[in-house]
């Protein structure tokens, strides 16, 4: 072999010179690709993370996202990630009752808006349903200008003496009518709610600051309540006050404004309250007819027993948005 045969073959004689060839694209680009796949996006984080359920301390301004409604919190549930609310019968697919443990809307649970178009019977019966979270009572928010409170508490002192009625926040116990012994709320059939914002609004009365009412006469209804600043959904109003005396003893009264205070599973030892003596500003709520859809529609108060230190008491709650001027009516029933 000629000495030059080594060199021939790494080097042709011609002076050419073979180069290899450069790395392809694809390959350095994969290479870049890995080295910035080490760092994840946003989006794939929030994806795999873990979410923290954040309660508010107030629920009283939750609507339901599909149809806007607040009523019927009772068939309200809350996103535990968004917290955002939606009826039972308005989120797809419906929720027939209340989930256990967690529940996530469509959007946060990453599901497909599914429409049946097949139509289902109705089940039989009735389907119990269970609030998830509780809503709080609020108390009321009393008008900060002194001259229309004054406004507000002399509406309510003419009524009074127009129907010879002493003011009174408070039930009271006459000589001769319901002992006060008689009033224990572990009498009640069926059990009662706690209260939470009675102490804050008794208070507040204490300090003459009054819930923003106007009592005004009408010539076919007689004295009503209106508001006279908006007030919110489930808020307090007021406390039913009068002398407490047995059912059994006004079976034939005829006052209009008698309102049950204590149902017992013995009749004789329910109770009753009548404002016909002695009373406050939820003596001239309007009562509606619920006989009728019409009436029922005006319905903006509703009544509930509370247990205060063992004793019951009946509040007047709101049960929706009330705008300014707007009159008060509930079911006395």
């Amino acid at each position: 072999m000629s000495p030059f045969s080594l060199t021939q073959k790494q080097f042709p004689i011609n002076g050419s010179v073979h180069r290899t060839a450069a790395p392809s694209p694809a390959s350095s680009s994969s290479e870049t690709t890995k080295k910035e796949r080490k760092y994840k996006t946003i989006a794939e984080i929030y994806a795999k993370a873990k979410y923290a359920v954040v309660e508010k301390e107030d629920y009283s301004d939750i609507k339901c996202e599909e149809c806007g409604s607040g009523d019927g919190e009772m068939e309200l549930l809350l996103c535990d990630k968004c917290d955002k609310g939606f009826h039972m019968n308005c989120v797809r697919p419906i929720v027939t009752r209340v989930p256990i443990g967690s529940w996530l809307c469509p959007s946060c649970s990453g599901q497909p808006r599914v429409r049946n178009t097949k139509k289902r019977r109705r089940r039989p019966g009735t389907l119990v349903c269970y609030k998830k979270k509780k809503r709080r009572l609020l108390p009321y928010v009393p008008t900060d200008d002194l001259a229309q409170r004054l406004e507000q508490m002399g509406s309510l002192a003419r009524a009074l003496t127009a129907l010879k009625m002493e003011f009174s926040n408070d039930l009271t116990y006459v000589p001769g009518m319901a002992p006060r012994s008689a009033n224990q709320a572990i009498l009640e059939d069926g059990g009662m709610q706690d209260y939470e914002t009675v102490k804050h609004c008794r208070a507040m009365l204490r300090r003459g600051e009054c819930p923003p009412l106007l009592v005004v006469y009408d010539s076919c209804e007689g004295y009503t309540v209106q508001a006279d600043a908006p007030i919110k959904d489930m808020t307090i109003l007021a406390e039913y006050a009068g002398d407490v005396d047995f059912i059994k003893n006004r079976e034939r009264d005829d006052c209009d404004s008698l309102m049950t205070l204590l149902l017992a599973s013995d009749p004789s030892k329910s109770l009753v309250i009548c404002p016909d003596k002695r009373g406050n500003i939820a003596r001239f709520i309007s009562g509606i007819n619920n006989h009728t859809p019409e009436s029922k529609k005006k319905q903006n108060l509703k009544c509930v027993r509370y247990d205060v230190n063992g004793e019951c008491c009946v509040l007047l709650v709101v049960t929706r948005d009330i705008a300014k001027g707007e009159r008060l009516y509930y079911d006395y029933n």
